[in-house]
């Protein structure tokens, strides 16, 4: 079962690949600094979901 905050962590990854990819074509070190910032919040919110995820799968 998937919990909201694997969705937006998951979300938030896409966006923040996006982002990068938009900064690295315009040369944009701020956005592209911004994108991977919100790769590794993602990553960081998906990882608290998942391990909410097998706490509540363990009660």
């Amino acid at each position: 079962m998937v919990n909201k905050d694997q969705v937006a962590g998951v979300a938030k990854q896409v966006k923040g690949s996006v982002k990068e990819a938009a900064g690295k074509a315009t040369g944009n070190r701020r956005t592209q600094a911004e994108g991977t910032a919100d790769k590794i919040a993602g990553k960081v919110q998906k990882a608290y979901g998942d391990v909410k995820d097998k706490v509540k799968k363990a009660l």
